[in-house]
């Protein structure tokens, strides 16, 4: 059993927001991109908070069946990046998200969810 990039997309976006995760936003990047369907983009003040963020969506994850493919940045928790598959889910320390905007970046996708 698979679990659905649109319940991969809510398994995230609550996930981040019960660890209250910051202006979580979820873009819709079919037909814009092939990396993925879905980018969740939020943020930490804190490393503490952006590991307790990260470890709340793989656990979320893989709680309800999924596949974590890969997490990078962990140790440094400035910027952590996880592939779920067809979910990408970038969760930023704040300053660092000022810095890369990638929401500027994916302009062109449409935000599908907002917590």
């Amino acid at each position: 059993m698979s679990v659905q990039p649109e319940q991969l997309l809510r398994l995230a976006t609550e996930a981040a927001a019960d660890k209250k995760a910051m202006n979580v936003v979820a873009l819709d990047l079919t037909g814009i991109s092939l990396v993925a369907d879905y980018f969740v983009i939020c943020h930490g003040n804190s490393d503490t908070q952006v590991q307790a963020i990260a470890s709340e969506v793989r656990k979320s994850v893989l709680d309800a069946g999924g596949t974590i493919r890969g997490i990078e940045g962990m140790d440094s928790a400035r910027w952590v990046l996880m592939d779920l598959g067809d979910v990408i889910v970038h969760i930023f320390h704040r300053d660092e998200r000022e810095y890369y905007n990638i929401e500027r970046v994916w302009s062109d996708a449409k935000v599908v969810e907002t917590v």
